[in-house]
């Protein structure tokens, strides 16, 4: 079967070996996967002598064969993929055998991928198989951060630095439906047109002065995946006692802290990462009950992964990047 992998040190399309159902597996055949920053990531984390790795933690397809013990998912099946391994209830932490689909095991950019029967949930019907793809990383990303650990609540103002990437489309969209006020920023004026018609309730250039733009805001929690670019930034416009979570790092790692303005501040700081099957599932039951549909920005082929590579690397995109693996 084709493969988008990491070999060697170098990305490229591959044939690998086809997959087989043993006991408690199913083999799925993909029609679509999702870009993840986690994509642009991988490579840079293995060493140039690993052998090849197929690429990918997002995707959903059809289920092609089950093994031996399989009860709840039969040939033909429609499904999305949890990237979430070893990660079942909703816990304050991942629990130590908790991995992301990828790395160390084989991905979703490929024809086919087997995995364990509890990996994979029903499909939304409402969704594309574009949307469906690209659905579970991020969707349960945003899902955990704004309502496992950010805890929105009506009548609560979210403010969040950076309006295009795949999981700030989602929150929107949830923290919305939850009854919150929605700031976000962006440097792009397409990008915060789009943020404000997807539900946010404003949108700033990420230039602007945001201690001023906010003089008259409230804002109770703040979801930062930037990193240090706007850490501190971020933290200036927290009210006292508000609760920051911040679950990524697109620029740089390390931050520096004012210790004492912090404490004085009695601000809450949260890590979120990732989720459990638990709140993926509590995530798909919100996406069905209200028809919601993830934001697609491109949709490129399983030739074309090394492109969609770039495109995310750019940073160029609003929603949600997939590779069509099959119709």
């Amino acid at each position: 079967m084709k493969a988008f992998v990491h070999e060697y040190g170098q990305l490229k399309l591959k044939e690998m070996p086809e997959p087989f159902a043993d006991h408690g597996q199913v083999v799925v055949a993909i029609k679509k996967a999702g870009m993840n920053r986690r994509d642009v990531a991988v490579p840079g984390r293995r060493d140039s002598d690993a052998g090849a790795l197929i690429m990918g933690s997002d995707g959903a397809g059809v289920i092609e064969s089950a093994g031996e013990g399989v009860k709840a998912f039969a040939a033909g099946d429609e499904v999305i993929i949890n990237p979430s391994l070893g990660w079942y209830d909703n816990s304050v932490a991942p629990p130590e055998q908790f991995d992301i689909l990828g790395m160390p095991d084989h991905g979703t950019f490929a024809e086919k991928i087997i995995l364990p029967a509890e990996q994979v949930e029903r499909k939304p019907a409402h969704l594309s198989w574009e949307e469906a793809g690209v659905l579970a990383l991020s969707g349960m990303t945003g899902y955990r951060a704004l309502m496992t650990k950010g805890k929105i609540q009506k009548g609560d103002t979210l403010f969040m630095p950076g309006a295009g990437s795949g999981v700030a489309t989602y929150i929107i969209q949830f923290a919305s439906l939850a009854g919150a006020r929605v700031i976000v920023t962006s440097r792009n004026a397409e990008k915060r047109r789009q943020a404000l018609d997807l539900g946010a309730d404003r949108a700033l250039d990420t230039a602007s002065d945001w201690p001023a733009e906010l003089e008259e805001e409230t804002i109770d929690l703040v979801i930062d995946s930037v990193g240090k670019a706007t850490f501190n930034r971020s933290l200036d416009v927290l009210k006292k006692g508000g609760r920051f979570v911040t679950f990524g790092a697109t620029t740089e790692d390390t931050i520096e802290l004012n210790l004492r303005a912090f404490f004085y501040g009695q601000y809450q700081l949260i890590g979120s990462t990732m989720g459990s099957q638990e709140e993926l599932r509590a995530m798909l039951d919100l996406i069905n009950a209200h028809q919601i549909h993830p934001v697609v920005d491109r949709v490129y082929t399983l030739d074309e992964a090394q492109e969609a590579i770039d495109y995310l690397e750019a940073s160029e995109q609003f929603g949600k990047i997939a590779l069509q693996i099959s119709e």
